[in-house]
């Protein structure tokens, strides 16, 4: 696969022009366009998990949003997106080892925050949160995969073996070359070398 083809998209906290449009206005925008492969670091999830967890929107609101989701993403496979949904998830025991390995080597420190440790006073409401997410937005056109993920190389492992056993059910190919392989082969190259 070529990597060119590959993007990341990584969603922080909405900016106040994302605020002034509807939820999922920011994803519609980082969606693949056809032959590309995005990879989604956080997502339209948050507005389910984040927000009910901290109160940010009234329960009428975020309730509603789990079959906005799911018509959002029928409407992307309909379109020909493919969509895999990873859950990675470990222990809050984990978690804090984690933490601390980011504490401890100076290599690691932009990865931690004070946030970090502030959110775990929420772990319980996380975890209820993710897993009416999880049951709710799990469909046969996006469905969730939940790994295991305390130890990364079975993470890793996992998630790679389903990647790549998803793409080989897609049977891909080489697309068409749009010029004359023929002529050039005989005008340009067999023609050097004699």
């Amino acid at each position: 696969m070529n990597p060119q083809g590959c993007r990341v998209a990584a969603f922080r906290q909405p900016s106040a022009e994302e605020l002034a449009h509807d939820f999922l206005w920011r994803v519609h925008l980082a969606a693949p366009a056809k032959g590309e492969i995005v990879i989604f670091n956080r997502s339209h999830y948050e507005d389910v998990l984040v927000v009910r967890v901290h109160n940010l929107v009234p329960e009428q609101v975020w309730t509603r949003r789990y079959d906005r989701i799911n018509t959002f993403e029928k409407g992307l496979v309909e379109h020909e997106t493919h969509i895999l949904k990873f859950y990675l998830h470990i222990s809050k025991e984990e978690q804090l080892k984690r933490f601390k390995e980011r504490l401890d080597d100076p290599t690691k420190h932009w990865k931690i925050s004070e946030s970090d440790y502030k959110e775990r006073a929420f772990w319980d409401d996380y975890v209820s949160a993710y897993e009416a997410a999880l049951s709710r937005c799990s469909t046969e056109h996006a469905p969730w995969f939940i790994i295991p993920a305390n130890h990364k190389w079975f993470r890793n492992l996992a998630v790679a073996r389903i990647v790549v056993e998803y793409m080989e059910t897609l049977n891909i190919k080489y697309p068409k070359p749009t010029v004359d392989i023929e002529h050039i082969r005989h005008e340009y190259h067999e023609a050097k070398e004699a």
